[in-house]
């Protein structure tokens, strides 16, 4: 599954001197996701422009008041207070000049900053066109899809038949979307977490432990707002919102940094609930574990040098292929389309494990290299071999989620008998049997 490289013009999230060099490039590749970004970009560039001449023009004016003030001095010096007053008059002028060019300054700043927030990032050259999920592109898959029993039920049903989670419960307590696991189905949870961070710090990952909520720097630096804005639950009081997803508090650890090109290459995971609002979400297709508003995942981050951004893609593939592989759960892997493309990614690939119950996919992990657009947005860079700040590239990856990895374990386990737990996981679960 090797990788191609970025369009050599293109550099994204989204830097100023590269689209003010290479515009056409950036309008050709952000087609891809379906946007027509030729105007956005030429306001971008209006607004820089604009931005530009403000900062001329106010740096010219505090020279000219830097050198009044000094001639100021030279003429008290000299005796010449007539002089020195009237010039004392030129430069107040000059201050309240300054001040609203200032003013002036900062709010095309700020504009300019909001309208590139809402530009995502530029595509990967190897994603494939289209419109949505339905034009992904399966690039591999594994594993043989079970012969149920008879009477197989999806694992609403066998949570029910069995015990182990009450959905309705949930619903009392806080309302759809929010399970209450019970017993061997708690302890199944569990299990998976501890499984899931043993697999990854053995592969190279440090485990961390980070907050579950996060500031509003923290999700702009990664990407979430104002993006995914109402689907982030927000608490008001003290401006602060719950995490869709562990990438945000551990990616954020790099905020403002400077590393060193022997710091590459960084390797973290971290254990923690996920919630999101999933505005609009009704059916059949996200009943029961398909859909929730809290679940629990394990994800992995890279910070990683450019040059090997996407050797490290093909690791993290290539990691999760082997986790799948000990649950002996069927799955395949998919290359997002442009239309299906996450807002900061350039290059995705979702796996996605057979519910045999459900006879349909479920995503499971989706493994995501973002090259520079959210380094670029934290302020992330390292020092190049030049002494040069360059920005580092990020990567994140689920490893797993927990919720449709254990409906594909109830459904894709299960016989007359009760539900077997896979073979790896039994040493974690203290069972092997859910009866």
């Amino acid at each position: 599954m090797s990788s191609l490289n970025l369009h050599p013009k293109i550099k994204t999230m989204l830097q100023l001197q590269h689209i003010r060099e290479h515009k056409d490039a950036f309008v050709a590749a952000l087609q891809k996701r379906n946007l027509d970004a030729e105007s956005m970009l030429s306001q971008v560039l209006e607004l820089d422009e604009k931005r530009r001449g403000l900062q001329t023009e106010l740096d010219a004016t505090l020279a000219e008041s830097n050198k009044l003030s000094k001639e100021i001095g030279q003429l008290f010096k000299s005796g010449k207070a007539t002089e020195a007053n009237e010039l004392k008059a030129k430069t107040g002028d000059l201050k309240e000049a300054s001040k609203k060019m200032g003013d002036n300054l900062n709010a095309a700043a700020a504009e300019l900053t909001e309208l590139l927030y809402q530009i995502p990032n530029v595509p990967h050259t190897s994603v494939p066109t289209g419109n949505s999920d339905e034009d992904n592109e399966e690039v591999f898959r594994e594993g043989d899809i079970p012969q149920l029993i008879t009477a197989a039920l999806p694992h609403w049903e066998l949570a029910r038949k069995y015990d182990i989670i009450d959905f309705e419960l949930g619903v009392k307590v806080t309302g759809a979307g929010f399970p209450i696991y019970k017993g061997k189905g708690a302890r199944l949870q569990r299990a998976l977490i501890s499984y899931f961070l043993d697999k990854n710090t053995e592969a190279g990952y440090t485990e961390m432990q980070v907050p579950h909520l996060v500031n509003q720097a923290s999700g702009y630096g990664t990407g979430q707002l104002p993006d995914k804005e109402g689907q982030m639950y927000h608490v008001t009081a003290d401006d602060l919102y719950l995490i869709p997803t562990g990438e945000v508090p551990i990616t954020n650890i790099f905020r403002d940094n400077i590393l060193k090109k022997e710091d590459f290459p960084i390797r973290y995971t971290g254990y923690t609930p996920c919630f999101r609002r999933e505005a609009g979400s009704y059916g059949a297709h996200v009943r029961g574990l398909n859909r929730l508003h809290q679940f629990d995942k394990v994800e992995i981050v890279r910070v990683e040098h450019p040059e090997n951004s996407y050797a490290a893609l093909d690791g993290m593939v290539e990691h999760v292929k082997n986790i799948l592989r000990e649950l002996k759960l069927p799955y395949r892997i998919l290359r997002l389309c442009g239309g299906d493309l996450g807002f900061t990614a350039a290059l995705t690939y979702d796996f996605e494990v057979f519910s045999t119950a459900q006879d349909r996919w479920l995503e499971i992990s989706s493994v995501s290299n973002f090259e520079t657009y959210q380094a670029n947005r934290l302020k992330l860079r390292f020092k190049d071999d030049n002494g040069k700040n360059q920005l580092a590239h990020t990567l994140n990856g689920s490893a797993l989620a927990l919720p449709r990895v254990l409906a594909g374990i109830l459904e894709n386990y299960q016989t007359e008998d009760g539900i077997k737990i896979p073979e790896a996981l039994v040493p974690y679960c203290g069972f092997d049997t859910i009866d």
